[in-house]
């Protein structure tokens, strides 16, 4: 079975730290570009984070830039999301998508079921 599953999510305080894990099963990600998505409650869900195939290019939306950081271990089937400093707003699901065509994370062929992150006081 052809899958991407997510982990790492859960609840944090305001300023806290979280890494979020990709795992593909069933498929080698090495030409897959991966991205990071969120959807909080009533939002649609918006594209944070791309990684290129390569690993060698690497995409931020403006509100995580300088906090989150997308990384990928080939070797392990993984690409990796760190998350620091995170405020309230980052609160959302977070889905991993891969992308066949290994550039922009625009065009996802897998998506993972999603792991919830909460940050709260």
């Amino acid at each position: 079975q052809l899958q991407l599953v997510e982990s790492g999510g859960g609840l944090v305080q305001p300023g806290g730290s979280l890494r979020l894990s990709c795992t593909a099963s069933g498929f080698s990600l090495d030409y897959y570009a991966i991205g990071w998505f969120r959807q909080a409650p009533g939002k649609e869900r918006e594209g944070i984070a791309c990684i290129r195939d390569t690993g060698g290019s690497t995409y931020y939306v403006d509100s995580v830039k300088g906090r989150f950081t997308i990384s990928r271990d080939n070797a392990e089937n993984t690409v990796y999301l760190q998350m620091n400093n995170l405020q309230p707003d980052d609160t959302a699901a977070y889905y991993c998508a891969a992308d066949s065509t290994g550039t922009n994370c625009r065009i996802n062929d897998y998506w993972g079921q999603g792991t919830q992150v909460t940050v709260s006081s």
